[in-house]
C-alpha cells in the first residue's frame, strides 16, 4: 500500500471514499458505500485500513470563527535568529502549545514559519504577541497581516486529481 515517497497507492474506490468522506464524515456506511458503489463490509474495510495507514487522521467539525467571536485572522511571518535544533525544538513546542495559533507552517523564502492566528479583536492579538510572539526563543522579526475577508477556504484536499 505504501509508495517509496511515502504516500500510499489508492485505487478508484478509495480515493472515491476519501472524496465522500471530506465532503461529509458524518455519512453511515451504507450511505458512503452506496455513493461510492461498494457494498457495505468492503467500503468500512477500506475505511478501517486508511485509518490504520494514516491516510485518515481524524474526524472533525467545521466551526465558524465568526460565531465564536474570533473575528480576526491574522497571518504571520516569523524569522528566528538561527537555527540550531535545540532552538528550533524550543520555538515550536511553544507554538504547539498556543490556542491562538491555528497553523503553523516551516516555510521557505522570507519567513521561517508562516502561522495563522484566530483572535477575537486587534487588542486580544496586540496581547498576544507582546505575551507569545515576541517572547518565543529566537523570534528576530514579525510580520503581521491582517485578513480583509477571506476569499476561500477549503479544507477538502484535491485528491484523485490527474497528474
Amino acid at each position: 500500500m505504501a509508495k517509496n515517497d511515502g504516500s500510499v497507492l489508492l485505487d478508484g474506490y478509495s480515493l472515491k471514499i476519501l472524496s465522500e468522506l471530506q465532503r461529509d464524515s458524518r455519512q453511515t456506511v451504507q450511505q458512503l458505500s452506496a455513493a461510492v458503489g461498494l457494498s457495505p463490509t468492503p467500503c468500512w474495510k477500506r475505511v478501517k485500513d486508511m485509518e490504520a495507514a494514516g491516510v485518515i487522521r481524524g474526524y472533525t467539525a467545521l466551526v465558524d470563527p465568526e460565531k465564536v467571536g474570533l473575528h480576526l485572522t491574522v497571518m504571520v511571518e516569523v524569522n528566528l535568529t538561527h537555527h540550531n535544533e535545540e532552538l528550533v525544538q524550543r520555538f515550536e513546542q511553544a507554538i504547539a502549545a498556543s490556542p491562538y495559533i491555528a497553523r503553523c507552517q516551516a516555510t521557505t523564502g522570507q519567513s521561517d514559519y508562516l502561522m495563522t492566528v484566530l483572535a477575537p479583536d486587534i487588542k486580544h492579538y496586540e496581547r498576544f504577541l507582546h505575551e507569545t510572539i515576541f517572547k518565543l526563543p529566537g523570534v528576530t522579526h514579525v510580520r503581521s497581516s491582517i485578513v480583509l475577508r477571506e476569499i476561500k477556504s477549503e479544507i477538502a484536499l484535491p485528491i484523485g486529481l490527474p497528474a
